[in-house]
């Protein structure tokens, strides 16, 4: 029997990446998934799931819009009998400026309406159906760039450093109720949003120094994160509340250094 057999779950983000490998390994785990995410692509995640025997229905949106997140949460109950695990994964990068100073508020707010305000809201309207059920578990996906500098851009450094906040807060804000809230932190992971930084180095013949300031001197792939989620997601991870788990080859446990090359 599967680690989330007969659960009723919701990915967001679940089009490709992190979110698609997640919505995949939950269903493989027994769960019914509740596939969200802007692009039409999502509807391939949930054709992998039911082609392979699961049950998943897909829906396409914007994750910052309250009416929808309401919408997909109301899905999950409405199709597949309640909410179970809730996975806010949905995320855009802030690449694409030039610096700082070159930064916009219409630039800043792009970002954190996706990356904070939807995990926001899906805490807030995933909650309201497992308090009365009195339990849940509701995951976010923060980065390692919400620890410190040096793993992304400002605006999505500092989004990322809100989620971590957000779970910890929030998870004191269920006091009492059951219901869990947790975040991953992953560190760098070969998905749509960081195709240009693998793409640039193998273009450069470079591809082996990808991760190289880890000390597993490797990047990360989109299912070592969905093993995380479905830990945070399942009974295995029952005492596990308010924490930022980093999954990153080991990136945030060092300082910078000049490395010296593989031994």
């Amino acid at each position: 029997m599967g680690r989330l057999q007969g659960r009723s779950t919701v990915v967001t983000g679940a089009a490709s990446g992190i979110g698609r490998a997640s919505a995949i390994l939950f269903a493989q785990e027994g769960a019914t998934v509740v596939c969200v995410d802007r692009a039409e692509a999502v509807a391939d995640t949930v054709k992998q799931i039911t082609d392979a025997g699961g049950r998943a229905v897909a829906m396409t949106g914007d994750v910052s819009d309250e009416a929808f997140v309401e919408s997909f949460i109301a899905r999950a109950v409405s199709d597949f009998g309640g909410l179970d695990a809730c996975y806010a994964n949905a995320g855009i990068s802030s690449a694409g400026q030039a610096g700082f100073a070159e930064l916009t508020a219409e630039h800043w707010m792009t970002v954190l309406k996706v990356n904070l305000i939807g995990p926001f809201l899906a805490i807030k309207h995933a909650s309201k159906v497992m308090i009365p059920a009195g339990k849940g578990s509701i995951i976010c996906t923060a980065s390692v760039a919400g620890l410190r500098s040096g793993a992304g851009g400002v605006p999505y450094s500092a989004s990322k450093a809100g989620v971590i906040n957000l779970v910890q807060t929030t998870a004191n804000e269920f006091y009492g109720t059951g219901v869990r809230v947790n975040a991953i932190c992953p560190g760098l992971i070969e998905t749509g949003m960081t195709r240009g930084v693998y793409e640039y180095a193998r273009a450069k013949g470079t591809a082996d120094r990808i991760g190289q300031l880890n000390p597993l001197a490797r990047g990360g792939e989109p299912s070592e994160i969905a093993h995380a989620a479905l830990f945070l997601a399942s009974d295995d991870s029952s005492y596990v509340n308010g924490q930022a788990i980093v999954v990153d080859g080991g990136l945030s446990s060092s300082h910078p250094v000049a490395r010296r090359g593989k031994r």
